[in-house]
């Protein structure tokens, strides 16, 4: 297929998972090449080489024809023999609607043996993904060199094609039930790339400080919940008791959940708020830490244990109580970042 792009991939990860970056050279009228870049704080090989693939893609015309040379087998063996995408579904979702929108060819090259167009590729996506380590570029950031992307090269045969509808597009991209499978590494980090179960090795990353606060309910007959409030429960003060209960459970989330790291916690807070007329309790929990990992197990059995606790303290008089809406509302520190949950 004549080229109307010439376009050159890569990615490249520190750590895998880690820091990483994708560079891309599209290349049109005359030779002129536009260099796109850019990376992301967490991420893996595979992820940076789809996403070289989709940003080089989704800068050329719907309905250009374009010749996609990469030296990930992971990218081009998935496009074209309809491997099965068993991980990183997200890009492939995007790569295939970018690839139906256009007339695209993909060829592999061999990565690191002298090629000009993938050398430069590598080059982009190493300093790309140096950059993010050193904080030039912040995450899901993008370079754009010799931009705008260079018209179309006038010496192609072959007239682009008419804009695909997205609906069109995204039918013809579904993958074969029948493809061979998948080749990729790991896109959860508790999976190796054979799907086993796994611990993730922390070790190279940095002790930062960590918070993590977590919530849920539970939800009662309000005269349940007036027993409580007047301390009426046969079992004794079940506040008191839930507390200490997630606490505890807080300071042994390692035993609990099989792949949590055993980490050292600065503070564990168990809190209620009581809706007496609703027959709701509400419980949050905050873990804080200085350490290479996160403290959301933590601090969510925490919550979990403490709502137990209430339920066990008080089926003798209500055992249609509801536990309910056990989840993560922020996060603060680490290397994805802040996290707040909406509002429900």
């Amino acid at each position: 297929m004549p080229a109307t792009y010439e376009i050159y991939t890569d990615g490249s990860c520190l750590l895998n998972p880690g820091p990483g970056g994708w560079g891309a050279l599209v290349t049109g009228e005359g030779g002129a090449t536009a260099k796109l870049s850019g990376g992301e704080r967490s991420t893996t090989n595979n992820r940076m080489e789809i996403t070289a693939a989709i940003k080089a893609l989704e800068a050329i015309p719907q309905g250009a024809s374009a010749v996609l040379h990469s030296d990930s087998e992971y990218v081009v063996k998935t496009m074209t023999k309809g491997w099965k995408r068993n991980a990183n579904k997200d890009l492939w979702e995007r790569l295939e609607l970018a690839a139906a929108l256009r007339n695209v060819e993909f060829r592999w090259v061999r990565g690191h043996a002298g090629h000009p167009g993938n050398e430069a590729a590598d080059r982009l996506a190493v300093n790309a993904m140096k950059d993010v380590e050193r904080g030039k570029i912040l995450s899901g950031g993008q370079n754009i060199e010799n931009a705008p992307i260079p018209a179309p090269n006038p010496a192609s045969s072959a007239a682009p094609s008419p804009p695909r509808r997205e609906s069109d597009a995204l039918q013809s991209a579904a993958p074969s039930a029948n493809a061979p499978p998948d080749a990729s590494g790991p896109a959860l980090t508790h999976l190796d790339a054979q799907g086993s179960a796994r611990m993730v090795d922390v070790g190279g990353k940095p002790r930062s400080a960590r918070t993590a606060a977590a919530t849920g309910e539970v939800e009662m007959q309000p005269a349940t919940l007036a027993l409580i409030l007047d301390g009426q429960i046969p079992k004794g003060d079940v506040f008191t008791v839930a507390r200490v209960a997630g606490i505890n459970a807080a300071k042994r989330a390692w035993e609990t959940i099989p792949l949590a790291h055993q980490i050292p916690l600065s503070s564990v807070s168990v809190d209620f708020e009581a809706d007496a007329p609703r027959g709701r309790v509400t419980i949050t929990a905050e873990a804080r830490t200085t350490a290479q990992t996160g403290v959301e197990m933590e601090a969510l059995t925490a919550v979990a244990a403490a709502a137990l606790t209430i339920y066990d303290m008080c089926k003798a008089v209500d055992r249609a109580m509801i536990i309910r809406s056990v989840r993560l509302a922020r996060k603060t520190g680490g290397t994805r970042g802040d996290y707040e949950a909406a509002e429900e």
